[in-house]
């Protein structure tokens, strides 16, 4: 291979926010030894996917681009191709043999070997291909703030990887067999990682985990999250933090405390609950019921004035009949939610939902998916429609997607990537990425989005 100083990596990264922290590490790492990112596939001296099996269209998506960069390897023999993340966790013995182009399956917990196993040479690395990707037992690898990362250039929102694995026992999830039990991060570790990504830009993190709100428990620290809302609260720099993937249980009235006052911590938490039907719930292994569920999130609202709640559903379960999903239309259309996401069930290998004899069929479960969604929609569009003349404070992210002619952001209740965003016109000179103005709403642009315009 060529000199360090000469050696280029083209990465593609699926999956969610957790997994685009784990590339950024390789990215660090692979940085660190002498290789640089580049967007051009065909010249790059190594080939890197780091992959998705969360559910059967993920683990589609993600053979399909290591089999568009394998087209890429065949044109170019020299570079290596790498497979990393859950599907090469869960299937790296399985894909050695249907895909012999690849050169290295680096597990979930192996990622931060990478840029060692790389630095050896072809030869010899080729004669081990067992090295990663095949050990036996569960991730154990948990980075800290010392682990180089690679954040690009310009970037003013990040995400903040506060645990790794989930201890939870969900009947339809894989994740504990893909990413390990749950291993908590350290707080005072992690604020050193924000106030490095704060130095480098950062104005605004998401924190990210399988299981937010246990995070600290196997530290014997159930209260840990709120402890570290705090400590974010006096990062200088730091303007808004935001609580992704909360599990509902544990949600303690001193996070709930924190959250509401702590100044930089937004009124905004993502909290899968999965479904609302007793016997639904009980089947996928999740703790309480509807009542249960009712009952915390008025606890919620009440406590965090102005709360943003996003949810995420799984309709199709095996046991899910019709009477139990229009109790999960009834609850969705009484709780209004203010950002919805809804998968369809299936059967993941490994889980105890997939060895159920009572699955819903494939139609209908899309059919379910699309009908909660549009109910959804609704309540979004009327959401949207009732900030019509307000102002509130956005982040701004640059130039439009769609226009070059209005710039685009996000308010405090739009987590990126997923919630939409505002469109900003007439907007004034210095305007730049990564600050904060006052926008004033005067248009809606479909369900999700907004049109506006800066005030003084």
């Amino acid at each position: 291979m060529p000199s360090k100083s000469e050696r280029s990596v083209h990465v593609v990264s699926l999956g969610c926010p957790k997994n685009r922290v784990d590339t950024e590490l390789m990215m660090g790492q692979l940085a660190g030894a002498g290789f640089a990112p580049t967007p051009d596939a065909d010249g790059a001296d190594v080939l890197l996917v780091n992959t998705c099996a969360f559910i059967e269209e993920s683990k589609t998506e993600s053979i399909e681009a290591i089999l568009d960069l394998a087209d890429v390897k065949e044109r170019n023999p020299a570079s290596r191709l790498v497979v990393a993340g859950c599907l090469a966790q869960r299937h790296a013995r399985e894909l050695r043999t249907e895909m012999p182009e690849v050169d290295f399956f680096v597990g979930t917990g192996e990622y931060h070997e990478l840029a060692a196993l790389l630095d050896l040479q072809a030869d010899a690395a080729r004669a081990t291909p067992a090295a990663l990707g095949q050990r036996k037992g569960r991730p154990t690898y948990v980075a800290d703030h010392l682990a180089p990362r690679y954040v690009p250039d310009g970037s003013f929102s990040n995400w903040l990887k506060i645990a790794e694995g989930c201890s939870q026992g969900c009947s339809f999830c894989i994740i504990p067999k893909l990413r390990g039990v749950q291993r908590s991060r350290p707080v005072a570790d992690l604020i050193a990682e924000a106030r490095l990504l704060v130095q480098s830009g950062a104005v605004e993190l998401n924190l990210v985990a399988q299981d937010l709100t246990h995070y600290g428990v196997d530290l014997g620290q159930p209260d840990a999250l709120a402890s570290l809302i705090t400590g974010l609260g006096a990062v200088e720099g730091l303007r808004w933090v935001r609580l992704m993937y909360a599990h509902p249980d544990n949600v303690s009235d001193n996070l709930l405390r924190a959250m509401a006052e702590t100044a930089n911590c937004l009124p905004y938490v993502d909290i899968p609950l999965q479904h609302a039907a007793d016997n639904v719930l009980r089947r996928m292994k999740r703790p309480g019921g509807r009542a249960d569920i009712e009952a915390l999130l008025a606890r919620m609202r009440a406590a965090v004035p102005g709360l943003t709640v996003r949810t995420t559903l799984l309709v199709g379960h095996p046991g899910e009949g019709e009477a139990e999903f229009e109790e999960l239309c009834e609850f969705v259309t009484e709780q209004r939610f203010d950002h919805m996401g809804c998968f369809a069930w299936s059967a993941e290998e490994g889980t105890s939902s997939a060895r159920m004899t009572d699955a819903v069929p494939t139609l209908v479960r899309r059919h379910r998916q699309n009908r909660i969604m549009a109910i959804q929609r609704q309540i979004a569009a009327e959401h949207m429609q009732a900030r019509i003349d307000q102002e509130c404070d956005v982040l701004v992210e640059g130039l439009s997607e769609e226009t070059d002619l209005l710039l685009q952001g996000r308010a405090a209740w739009q987590a990126p990537g997923i919630d939409g965003g505002v469109y900003i016109n007439d907007a004034p000179d210095d305007i730049g990425r990564g600050q904060l103005r006052r926008v004033k709403f005067t248009a809606t642009a479909g369900e999700y989005d907004l049109v506006g315009h800066v005030v003084a």
